[in-house]
């Protein structure tokens, strides 16, 4: 996955002053190209709750997702991102497809501020690498950038 070209292609939407929504569909649909991601999706937190905002991939019935609920809640509550190899491990695991074997959730985050999440599942066990997730930290710090300065300006 090539992170810093999505940064800066994201950087330029901004410039062009697109909203949050054109980015967060932009980083979707750019990640998804990676052959080893099999869904991918971003969740936004309201309240004490992960909505679906948009994703590729097969359907899911988890839009709303409670925070402490699954991988993706869990990431929210403990304020950290989660590397999941092999999801079968998971004792309050919420699957999404009976195929999905790991799972990388990376928080969406200015300083305290958790806006949402970015959640890739694969059908591949341990299919995250460290540095997939390094890459897609910078993605989300790019579109947490872009959601702080929104609620900023809606304040």
């Amino acid at each position: 996955m090539d992170g810093v070209s999505l940064i800066k292609d994201l950087q330029q939407m901004r410039d062009d002053g697109h909203l949050s929504d054109a980015l967060l569909r932009k980083a979707v649909r750019s990640i998804s190209e990676e052959d080893r991601f099999d869904w991918v999706g971003v969740y936004l937190l309201r309240d004490d709750e992960l909505w679906l905002h948009n994703y590729v991939g097969e359907p899911t019935e988890h839009a709303k997702i409670p925070v402490g609920t699954g991988v993706c809640g869990r990431a929210v509550a403990e304020r950290t991102n989660l590397n999941i190899e092999d999801v079968s491990k998971e004792e309050n695991y919420l699957a999404c497809s009976p195929d999905v074997q790991s799972e990388l959730v990376v928080l969406i985050r200015a300083g305290e501020d958790i806006f949402g999440q970015i959640d890739l599942d694969s059908e591949t066990k341990a299919a995250f690498t460290e540095d997939d997730e390094i890459a897609l930290i910078g993605v989300a710090d790019k579109l947490a950038e872009q959601l702080a300065a929104e609620r900023r300006e809606a304040n």
